[in-house]
């Protein structure tokens, strides 16, 4: 392979597009002719301000989106928001409803408890988050604050690919790890948001999609990082930002555009997603999938073998072989395939292959 490089199924910080990992190192030294590298660069510099300005335009162009939202690229992971939503958009004694279907989305509404009342939609914990709702299983709230859901359930191996159905109430998605996997109508989200480190670049960015209308309720009696008034009146720079995750994630978005945007993505997503999911389905006595079929993720594609012992040796293996991250999620054990955008379908195929040697030897 190009450079020696392993096929890398980390669940995040995860793979990046070789193409885009090439442009941004033709310019490591001298970006824009500057004579300094762009982590050398001020962040009120021209360079800084013209790329990002280009990747909060490529977001919304990629998304659909018009100039009733605010598109914000922060620190603090998802996991900060999961407090900064409901700190902004729920009152105390207000209610927000949250769709519970996995460890993320738990985190989530462990932190919205601190600051009203929670609402929990669905319950996943009770079928062991193997299930994704459907829209008469939902328990809404009519007058709630907004409704919360997770798109993608990294550690689980779930996905959301048709969204409750909310009326009049903000629809609020924790989108970290399938944004850009698939077409969305992004236009029935009042807030979108998600770390940056799984599908759309390096660690370390947060992207937060505001619509206008909900944006204008949020508090602004908070500390200044923690009012989202104080990011977007700055433009995402009321504190230093992180220019490099920022410039990387731009280049993906260009990326993404040249694969035909969420749409041309897709396709390949679903192709890789086949080809696993089948294979697995043809030998489900040794690779057993841990979700119900409807609710498969096409990012990450958990599974358990016979017992942990060839667990164990199928990891091992998979590593000597040039495949990293198949281990399973710590909490859940197993194993887990996170094939997010920049995981070509080479590297499917090849997994699949290794798999069936494995089985061979194995069985």
């Amino acid at each position: 392979m190009k450079y020696d490089r392993i096929w890398n199924f980390n669940a995040g910080p995860a793979a990046l597009p070789l193409e885009v990992l090439e442009r941004v190192h033709e310019p490591w030294f001298n970006f824009m002719k500057g004579g300094m590298a762009l982590m050398e660069m001020s962040h009120r510099s021209k360079e800084f301000d013209g790329l990002h300005n280009a990747t909060i335009a490529r977001f919304k162009s990629l998304l659909g989106l018009g100039d009733n939202y605010h598109v914000l690229l922060l620190q603090g992971g998802a996991s900060l928001q999961f407090a900064m939503l409901p700190m902004g958009f729920l009152p105390a004694g207000k209610t927000a409803d949250y769709i519970n279907t996995g460890t993320w989305s738990t985190k989530a509404i462990k932190e919205a408890k601190l600051f009203g009342n929670v609402n929990v939609a669905f319950e996943g914990k009770d079928s062991e988050f193997k299930h994704i709702p459907t829209q008469n299983e939902l328990k809404l709230t009519k007058d709630a604050e907004y409704v919360h859901v997770t798109s993608n359930n990294t550690i689980k191996g779930t996905e959301f690919f048709k969204f409750p159905e909310v009326g009049d109430v903000p629809l609020v998605v924790d989108m970290s790890s399938d944004i850009f996997a698939h077409e969305i109508d992004a236009t029935k989200f009042a807030m979108i948001y998600g770390g940056a480190q799984k599908n759309l670049g390096p660690a370390g960015v947060t992207f937060v999609i505001l619509r206008d209308d909900f944006y204008q309720k949020a508090r602004t009696d908070l500390p200044a990082m923690l009012t989202y008034k104080t990011h977007v009146d700055k433009n995402s720079l009321y504190n230093t930002p992180n220019t490099f995750g920022i410039y990387v994630i731009g280049e993906v978005l260009k990326w993404v555009e040249e694969q035909g945007g969420a749409a041309g993505m897709e396709k390949i997503n679903r192709a890789k997603a086949d080809l696993l999911y089948g294979f697995m389905d043809d030998n489900a006595d040794f690779y057993r999938g841990t979700v119900e079929k409807e609710a498969r993720s096409i990012m990450n594609v958990c599974m358990r073998l016979p017992n942990e012992e060839i667990e164990a040796k199928f990891v091992a293996e998979g590593l000597k072989a040039g495949f990293i991250g198949l281990k399973g999620h710590r909490s859940v054990g197993g194993i887990r395939v996170s094939m997010y955008n920049a995981v070509p379908f080479q590297a499917i195929e090849d997994v699949v292959a290794f798999m069936k040697k494995f089985m061979a030897n194995n069985a």
